[in-house]
């Protein structure tokens, strides 16, 4: 069985999020989404500060497959301060109980589905999670949305801040996923007005660590796939978009610090600022894994068209709540690296 994280990155959360753990001593937690990539660094977070702290925190965690779930990570689903709960995002039963903080991570990005589907899951999902939580008495609720809410960037922002005011193309079915986020967020904001908890907004922007799936429209997991694989590393377009990619254990103190210490109806970008292209990604990529293969670039730039970009503006984040970037991008990939070929026994 793969142990599930090193324990340097075991100790970053510990150490970043510590303010989060003492708020969340003798807390009860709702989770969804808790057994994708997010969940799993933030059950993993705060299984070891309970261990750690004996925080006494309790999570339990929305899943449709907890058999599945229990098998991929045994060493979560068997603990005692998780708890597994059986049920679909959009109808899922209330568990019992009284809970103080709640993370609403679960939706779909998958790009396989339907335009419709994902903008229904999103919106139909929060909905439900936002009736839970005013039935048990939720303090602080975090919402983890997407920079997709900004749309499609004018080439002149290089990095886009909180208080960018543009938005998806509500004309064009691939903004399902941006536009469904928009409205969920004012869900957020309407329902912690009328309830009187603490919501708080995390616009998350493009990750990479242990658990990104490797098989799906994230270019970096991809081009991780490719040299693991001794294969060439594979671009579709033209390489000249820009990114930028925090490593998962910056994102789950983000996230964990958000929840905690943000502030209500306030958006934070989540993400860093260091941007590169997405050539300059498989690059960075082929060096750390030290591949002999190439990289394929499929299409040739057009001359004098703008590239476009998708990397945040995080001053808010560091200058509110002191959140930064700890891991740099070579050292979240050679992390990830280590972490697929040599995954140990637990």
């Amino acid at each position: 069985m793969r142990q599930s994280l090193a324990p340097e990155d075991l100790e970053h959360m510990l150490q970043h999020a510590e303010p989060a753990w003492q708020d969340l001593r003798g807390r009860s937690l709702f989770i969804t989404g808790g057994t994708g990539f997010f969940g799993r660094w933030l059950l993993e977070g705060l299984a070891h500060a309970n261990d750690r702290f004996s925080l006494q925190a309790k999570a339990t965690v929305l899943t449709r497959d907890p058999v599945a779930f229990a098998l991929k990570a045994p060493h979560l689903a068997s603990r005692p301060d998780i708890r597994l709960h059986a049920g679909d995002l959009r109808d899922f039963v209330f568990p019992e109980g009284e809970f103080t903080h709640i993370i609403h991570a679960g939706t779909t990005s998958a790009y396989h589905i339907a335009p419709e589907e994902m903008f229904d899951t999103i919106l139909s999902g929060t909905r439900r999670v936002l009736d839970f939580a005013a039935q048990c008495g939720v303090r602080k609720l975090l919402f983890t949305s997407s920079g997709a809410v900004y749309g499609r960037l004018p080439p002149e922002i290089t990095h886009v801040s909180e208080e960018y005011a543009g938005a998806p193309d509500c004309t064009l079915p691939s903004s399902a996923y941006g536009e469904g986020k928009r409205a969920a967020e004012l869900m957020c904001v309407l329902a912690a007005s009328r309830h009187g908890f603490e919501a708080k907004i995390a616009r998350c922007f493009a990750f990479v660590g242990p658990h990104l799936p490797q098989d799906s429209h994230f270019a970096i997991g991809n081009f991780m796939r490719d040299v693991l694989a001794g294969e060439d590393i594979r671009i579709l377009g033209d390489g000249r978009p820009r990114r930028s990619y925090l490593y998962a254990a910056d994102l789950a103190v983000w996230l964990w610090t958000i929840l905690c210490q943000g502030q209500s109806c306030r958006a934070y970008n989540v993400g860093s600022g260091e941007d590169l292209s997405i050539l300059e990604t498989a690059q960075a990529v082929h060096e750390a894994a030290g591949s002999t293969r190439s990289i394929q670039v499929a299409q040739e730039s057009v001359p004098g068209q703008p590239r476009s970009g998708y990397v945040p503006c995080v001053r808010r984040a560091g200058e509110e709540l002191g959140l930064h970037v700890r891991v740099s991008l070579c050292e979240a990939i050679r992390r990830t690296l280590h972490w697929t070929r040599h995954g140990s026994a637990l």
